[in-house]
C-alpha cells in the first residue's frame, strides 16, 4: 500500500452516493445543485473528485420504488419537499466508469424482483469497461411500491417490526434465502467462461473455445438457470460483492455470499459487539472463503469546527421540519475529530468505512480535503493508488474459477 509506514494496517474508505446527499433537505443547500441531480457531469463529478481523495470505491443508491420517508409504510408518499426521482445506479457506474480509472463503482441493484442472468452480464460489462474497479450492493426489496412497480408476483411488504413474529421471521428468511440464491447463480454465471476462452486467432479462424465455456445448471427454489452466460469472465473474475446488514439474517446473507459487508455501529460497544455478531453468523453459516471485510457505515455532518458542523445540522434539519435520523450512526464534527473516531474503530477490526455525507457537494469535499489528509498523517490511507482491480486494493483473495478448477 503506497505510502504507509511499514507495517501499518490501511484504512480502507468508500462512499455512499445518494442524490443531493443523506439529509433530506440536502438538496436545499447552497451549492447542492439541484437541477443536475439527472445529469451525467453530477455523477462524473461526484466520481472523480472520490477518485482525487483516493478513495477505495463509490457505492451508488437504487431501488425499485421511489425514495420515500417512510419506506416500511403501507401509505403513499406525498411529500413535495424531498428529493424523488433517480438515475439507474448500474448505468450511471457504466458512465462513468470511462471518465476514471482508479476508483471502485459499486452500484445498488435488487435481487428481488431481477433475474440473476442480468445481474450477472451487466455487472460483468461494468467490470471489463471500468477494467476491473466494479462491485455489487446486494440489495433485497421489501417494499409494496417495489412489488406494484415491477407486478409480477406478489409478496409480503416487509416492515419494521416484521421479524418480531415467528411468521415475519419466515417471510424475512425467505426473502433473504432467495437472494443468496440469486447472489450464487450470479457467481457461477460468472465463472461459466474461463479466462482464456476467446482465442481471438484469425489465422486459424476460431473466435471461442467452446470447451472453456460452461454450463452452470443451477437448479434451486427460486431459480433455474442453465448458463453459460453471454458475457465473457469479468477481469476480476468475480466482481466485489457487498451488502447492508443490520441484524442476523442479512448478517447470514453477507456471510454466505458476499466479500464485504456494510454495519451499522452506533457507538464503541456496539462497534465491538457486531464485529462479533458478524463472525458469529459466519460460523453458523459455515463460511469456508476468507472473512467478510467488514466496514462500518457513518452519516457525516462535517464542519470546520464541531460547533459550525451542528449549525449546519440545525439549519438542515430545520429545513426538513424534523431531526436527522438514521439506521447509521450520524457523525457530527470536524475532519480531525471523525478521523480518531475512525482509527479507533479500526484499532477494534473494522478494515473500512463507508461515509454517507449528508450533503454530496460539501461533506464529500471534506471528506476528500480535510479527512484524507488527517489519515494520511496518521499513517492510516495511501498517498497514491497503486496500480490493480479493485479486488486487489481490498486485499480479497484471488478469484479462481471454479469449472476451469473442477475440469483440471
Amino acid at each position: 500500500m503506497t505510502g504507509l509506514t511499514p507495517n501499518a494496517t490501511p484504512i480502507h474508505l468508500a462512499v455512499a452516493l445518494d442524490g443531493a446527499g443523506w439529509h433530506p433537505a440536502a438538496w436545499r443547500e447552497p451549492g447542492a445543485r439541484p437541477d443536475d441531480l439527472l445529469t451525467a457531469r453530477y455523477w462524473a463529478d461526484l466520481t472523480t473528485t472520490a477518485e482525487r481523495g483516493l478513495l477505495d470505491f463509490v457505492t451508488i443508491e437504487d431501488s425499485l420504488d421511489l425514495q420515500s420517508a417512510d419506506p416500511f409504510s403501507d401509505d403513499v408518499d406525498t411529500r413535495t419537499d424531498q428529493v424523488r426521482g433517480r438515475l439507474d445506479a448500474l448505468l450511471v457506474a457504466a458512465t462513468v466508469a470511462p471518465l476514471t480509472r482508479h476508483v471502485g463503482l459499486v452500484p445498488t441493484v435488487t435481487t428481488t424482483h431481477t433475474e440473476p442472468f442480468h445481474v450477472s452480464k451487466a455487472v460483468a460489462t461494468l467490470d471489463h469497461v471500468s477494467h476491473g474497479r466494479a462491485g455489487w450492493r446486494v440489495q433485497v426489496g421489501g417494499t409494496r411500491g417495489e412489488t406494484g412497480n415491477v407486478g409480477r408476483r406478489t409478496l409480503p411488504p416487509i416492515r419494521r417490526d416484521l421479524a418480531s413474529s415467528p411468521e415475519g421471521r419466515a417471510a424475512v428468511r425467505e426473502r433473504f434465502d432467495e437472494a443468496a440464491d440469486h447472489v450464487e447463480v450470479v457467481r457461477r454465471l460468472w465463472d461459466s467462461w474461463e479466462d482464456d476462452a476467446e482465442i481471438r486467432d484469425v489465422t486459424t479462424g476460431r473466435f471461442v473455445d467452446r470447451d472453456r465455456l460452461h454450463h452452470v445448471d443451477f437448479e434451486g427454489r427460486h431459480f433455474s438457470v442453465r448458463g453459460p452466460s453471454i458475457t465473457p469472465r469479468p477481469p476480476q473474475g468475480q466482481p466485489v460483492v457487498t451488502a447492508l446488514a443490520h441484524q442476523t439474517i442479512p448478517y447470514e446473507l453477507a456471510a454466505r455470499s458476499a466479500d464485504v459487508v456494510f454495519v451499522t455501529p452506533h457507538d464503541d460497544e456496539q462497534a465491538a459487539s457486531i464485529l462479533g455478531e458478524v463472525r458469529g453468523a459466519e460460523a453458523r453459516v459455515g463460511r469456508n472463503a476468507r472473512p467478510l471485510t467488514v466496514f462500518a457505515d457513518l452519516v457525516v455532518v462535517l464542519g470546520s469546527t464541531t460547533d459550525a458542523a451542528r449549525t449546519r445540522r440545525r439549519r438542515l434539519d430545520e429545513a426538513a421540519g424534523s431531526p436527522l435520523t438514521s439506521d447509521a450512526h450520524v457523525f457530527t464534527g470536524t475532519a480531525a475529530d471523525l478521523a480518531s473516531l475512525l482509527l479507533r474503530w479500526h484499532d477494534v477490526g473494522y478494515a473500512g468505512f463507508r461515509l454517507r455525507p449528508a450533503v454530496v457537494v460539501g461533506d464529500l469535499t471534506a471528506v476528500v480535503d480535510e479527512l484524507v489528509p488527517a489519515l494520511q498523517r496518521a499513517g492510516a490511507f495511501r498517498t497514491a493508488y497503486d496500480p490493480g482491480t479493485l479486488r486487489e486494493r481490498l486485499g480479497l483473495s484471488v478469484a479462481v474459477n471454479r469449472y476451469a478448477a473442477a475440469s483440471a
